[in-house]
């Protein structure tokens, strides 16, 4: 099955000047920048977290998991947002809230209020497709655009190592507070690069189209109740098993009233024929699946392997950002925009299978680095991630959210792409680190509960490989020779 592409299919102001795209997609970096040290710069302080806040490693990683849920809710509707209103003024609105966020969180003196910090920081969550849609308005030739878009999608793997160094040396010289001071003062600087550098636009439909916000806060209902349910049922034992089926049952329900709305609605925020296209819903199974499987191994799991002084090999937080986190982040940024370049020359499926057998067996790799304690075998292991998953499978995965998207609504396919990929960010660390917990034995030197954990992972980028066979072909945004 092929689909047809979504060209421009936007409206700029009349009468603006003409766009330098250098200029643009500075700007437009500088954003994703800003959002990618929300989204990894506290990977190597959470450790630091929890000894500022006294807190256990669960109420932590609870707060990793409100930022994505928070992230992933934002996704759902602030690109179409865009669409209607303008996505400059929507994107600079979301960097002005992320800094709000961050200040909330550096302020933090307990777990609750770091809590809610990182839920307003996670107004965030759509900035690389709102990026990526404000790009392709200016950018048209396919592998001008392929390359340009590996390049900004490429910083969503982690700055070049920038910020889990920089992370994992502010949290162990003045506190994980640093952190998220570093992360409000660049949010700033992005709101005001994208207020003025960037060009207003929004879509063809924008005149006469209003918001569908009962039709958003029916599927945020929907999809906040499944996020608390698979967050609860991931604490196994400890779970609350009623309020997981209650939960259960209300997004269920809430998605079948949503259904109903959307195919009532005049204007819908979703229409119900997208969804029921594969180029919908299995780009984003394949999305959600994908981050499930890798996002905690290398976001959590490693660097956590990395510092524990009984089972793994005992580094400070800088030293395991050095080890872990900048290759991976060095690799993916170095990749991205070959791979970007070469979706569009090759063939964006066969691209994306390439990036998921790789992060797959990266993975299993890294089971045998657990068993070996070889500290050059970590950082291979690190090196080989960045470049299979953040600089392949993630690349690809954000450039079929645009180039797949519906002409009459782009910012749609893009939204709930970027829901999908904050939802597997959440689930991953719910999922995987539930798994790690239920299997470690009471041997602080074991590392079964980590082998437990990246099993699981490899077992559900498999599953990603095998569901991407089902995402339509974007003819029109592959260009040969």
């Amino acid at each position: 099955m092929n689909a047809s592409v979504t060209g421009p299919a936007a409206t700029t102001a009349p009468g603006r000047r003409p766009v330098r795209l250098w200029v643009l997609v500075v700007a437009l970096l500088v954003a994703c920048f800003a959002f990618q040290l929300n989204a990894s710069m506290l990977s190597p302080a959470l450790q630091n977290v929890e000894d500022s806040l006294d807190a256990t490693t669960a109420e932590v990683g609870l707060t990793q998991t409100a930022f994505f849920t928070s992230a992933a809710l934002f996704s759902l509707f602030l690109p179409r947002l865009g669409d209607l209103v303008g996505r400059r003024r929507v994107l600079a609105a979301m960097m002005v809230l992320m800094a709000v966020g961050c200040v909330v969180a550096a302020l933090a003196q307990s777990v609750p209020m770091l809590f809610v910090g990182r839920v307003i920081q996670g107004v965030s969550g759509p900035t690389v497709p709102l990026c990526l849609i404000m790009l392709r308005n200016e950018v048209h030739e396919p592998k001008r655009y392929g390359t340009l878009l590996g390049v900004i999608t490429a910083v969503n793997g982690g700055i070049a190592g920038v910020d889990s160094i920089a992370g994992g040396s502010l949290a162990d010289h003045y506190g994980f507070q640093s952190v998220f001071w570093v992360m409000a003062v660049v949010a700033g600087l992005a709101a005001v690069l994208v207020a003025v550098l960037t060009p207003e636009s929004t879509a063809a439909d924008a005149a006469g189209t209003r918001m569908d916000w009962p039709g958003v806060a029916i599927l945020v209902v929907s999809v906040g109740a499944a996020l608390v349910a698979l967050n609860e049922a991931g604490k196994l034992g400890n779970a609350n098993w009623p309020l997981v089926a209650v939960l259960a049952v209300v997004a269920a329900a809430a998605f079948a009233v949503f259904w109903r709305a959307e195919d009532r609605s005049s204007h819908p925020l979703v229409a119900t024929r997208h969804l029921r296209q594969r180029s919908t819903w299995a780009l984003l199974l394949t999305t959600v699946l994908t981050m499930t499987g890798v996002f905690a191994v290398m976001n959590g799991m490693i660097p956590a392997f990395a510092q524990n002084a009984e089972a793994g090999f005992g580094m400070t937080a800088e030293q395991s950002a050095w080890w872990t986190l900048t290759p991976y982040a060095l690799a993916g940024l170095a990749m991205g925009p070959l791979s970007g370049r070469l979706a569009a020359t090759l063939g964006y499926g066969k691209v994306l299978r390439f990036g998921l057998v790789g992060s797959a067996a990266t993975v299993a790799l890294m089971l045998v680095t657990l068993q070996a304690d070889s500290r050059p075998l970590l950082l291979l292991s690190s090196i080989l991630i960045g470049i299979t998953y953040a600089g392949v499978a993630n690349i690809v995965l954000n450039g079929l959210g645009i180039v797949l998207s519906p002409k009459e609504s782009p910012g749609v396919l893009p939204g709930l792409n970027a829901g999908a990929f904050n939802l597997g960010a959440g689930l991953s660390f719910a999922v995987l680190f539930a798994v790690q917990t239920a299997a470690a034995p009471a041997d602080k030197t074991s590392v079964t509960g980590y082998s437990a954990g990246m099993i699981a992972g490899v077992v559900l980028i498999a599953a990603a490989f095998v569901t991407s066979f089902l995402i339509p072909k974007p003819v029109s945004a592959e260009e040969h020779g």
